[in-house]
C-alpha cells in the first residue's frame, strides 16, 4: 500500500528533530508532530546548552556512545550551519582530599569513553587557568563546551524541511494503530488535526514518552518504564562571570550536580539542583539561594552574598527514582515491544542534547535505513 509518510515522528525537541533528520537524509519522506506552537518548547527549552564530553557514563552504554558520537558529530554540524558555540573545556573538580579518589574513577571511565585530550591537573595548575577556584586536584575536559541549542532545533528543522519534510506545531499526537500489512494509522489533534498513515513511527516526545507509548494500539503495558520527573532549577549571578570554563564538582547521586557555565552572553549560570516531583512545576523558589551559595562556594569561595537570582528550572525524563541507580537511554524497537517499523524513545535527559545527532542515527539504522 502507499502510505501518506514513509515515516513519522513524534516531538520536535532536539532529539525528534535529530531523527526527522537522520529518516529525511536517506530519503524517506518525513513528518514531525509537535504539540506546542514552536519547536524545542520542552524539555529541550530548559536545559544547561552544555556539550558534555562523554566523561561520566559507563562504557559501552548508549549515553557513552551516543555522547561521545554526539559530540563529535554536533561540533561539525555547528561549524557547517555557523551556529554559535564556544568549546571553552570543562574542569571537574576536588575540593579536598577526600574528593580526589571520585575524581579519578572519572577520568578512568572518561579514557575507557575515548574522550580525547583529558588531563590530570594539580590545584595549582586548576587555579592557574582559573583564579579564585578552590581546586586540591582537577581533570580538565577540553572538549566540553556551550552552545545555541535553538539555533541548532531551527538549523535541524531546515535541513527536514529542504529534503521536503514537514513539522506540524500545535498538532498533539493523539494515537496510532498498527495497519494490517504494516504501518500505522495515526490520529492527531490540535487545529491542523487530520488522520494520516505512516510507515514507521517513532515517538520521541521527552516527559511524555510513556503517554505516547500507551496511546500506540498494542504496546505492551508492562514495556513502558515508569516515568519520574527530575526538577532542577538555576540560578544567575549579578556581576561579572567568574571563571571561562565549565565548573563539575563531583555528580551527585542520579545527576550531575549544580555546576558553573559562563552562557554564550557572558552571564553566569549554577544548577541544576535535583528533586523528584510529581507535577511538572517550574517555578524556582528564591529560598533556595541560600542552598546553591552553600554548595557554590565550595568551589569559588569568593561568591559574594546575594549575587544570586533564581533564574529557571527543567524537568528531565528520568527512569529512576531516588536512591535507584542511574538506567541508560531506553531506544526500544520491535525486539522489546513487538511493533514493527516502531521505535519509541524513554528517559532522553542528559546528555540526550548533546548525544542528539547520533540517537538520530541509531534510530534510522534500527528501522533498516543505514
Amino acid at each position: 500500500m502507499s502510505f501518506d509518510f514513509d515515516a513519522t515522528v513524534v516531538g520536535a525537541g532536539a532529539v525528534g528533530l535529530a531523527c526527522g533528520r537522520a529518516l529525511a537524509k536517506r530519503g524517506l519522506t518525513v513528518l514531525v508532530l509537535e504539540k506546542e506552537g514552536h519547536i524545542g518548547q520542552g524539555v529541550s527549552s530548559r536545559n544547561s546548552e552544555v556539550i558534555h564530553g562523554g566523561l561520566y557514563y559507563p562504557t559501552g552504554s548508549l549515553k557513552a556512545r551516543f555522547c561521545v558520537q554526539g559530540r563529535r558529530a554536533l561540533y561539525a554540524f555547528l561549524d557547517s550551519h555557523k551556529i554559535d558555540y564556544r568549546r571553552c573545556g570543562k574542569l571537574v573538580v576536588a575540593t579536598e582530599a577526600a574528593e580526589v579518589e571520585r575524581i579519578e574513577a572519572i577520568f578512568r571511565q572518561a579514557t575507557d569513553n575515548e574522550v580525547e585530550g583529558l588531563e590530570h591537573l594539580t590545584g595549582a595548575q586548576a587555579r592557574a587557568l582559573e583564579p579564585g577556584l578552590n581546586a586540591y586536584a582537577a581533570i580538565l575536559s577540553p572538549e566540553s563546551g556551550v552552545f545555541a541549542s535553538h539555533d541548532y532545533m531551527l538549523a535541524l528543522q531546515g535541513e527536514i524541511e529542504d529534503a521536503g519534510g514537514s513539522i506540524v506545531i500545535a498538532t498533539p499526537f493523539e494515537r496510532a494503530e498498527p495497519l494490517p500489512d504494516g504501518g500505522f494509522r495515526i490520529t492527531a489533534g490540535g487545529e491542523a488535526g487530520a488522520t494520516l498513515t505512516t510507515r514507521l513511527l517513532v515517538t520521541a516526545p521527552g516527559l511524555e514518552a510513556q503517554d505516547g507509548a500507551a496511546r500506540i494500539e498494542g504496546f505492551p503495558a508492562n514495556r513502558i518504564p515508569a516515568r519520574h520527573l527530575g526538577k532542577g532549577v538555576y540560578f544567575r549571578l549579578t556581576g561579572k562571570a567568574p571563571f571561562e570554563r565549565l565548573i563539575y564538582p563531583p555528580p551527585i547521586p542520579g545527576a550531575l550536580g549544580t555546576h558553573y557555565r559562563k552562557d554564550l552572553g557572558g552571564q553566569a549560570v549554577f544548577g541544576p539542583d535535583l528533586t523528584y516531583v510529581e507535577t511538572e512545576d517550574y517555578t524556582v523558589d528564591p529560598a533556595k539561594a541560600d542552598d546553591f551559595a552553600r554548595y557554590i562556594r565550595r568551589f569559588w569561595p569568593g561568591l559574594p552574598d546575594g549575587a544570586l537570582t533564581p533564574d529557571y528550572a527543567g524537568i528531565r525524563p528520568k527512569l529512576h527514582g531516588p536512591g535507584q541507580p542511574q538506567p541508560d537511554f531506553q531506544m526500544d524497537g520491535p525486539e522489546v515491544h513487538g511493533l514493527a517499523g516502531l521505535v519509541a524513545l524513554f528517559g532522553i535527559e542528559s546528555p540526550g542534547l548533546t548525544s542528539s545527532l547520533a540517537i538520530g542515527e541509531a534510530v534510522a539504522d534500527k528501522l533498516g535505513h543505514d
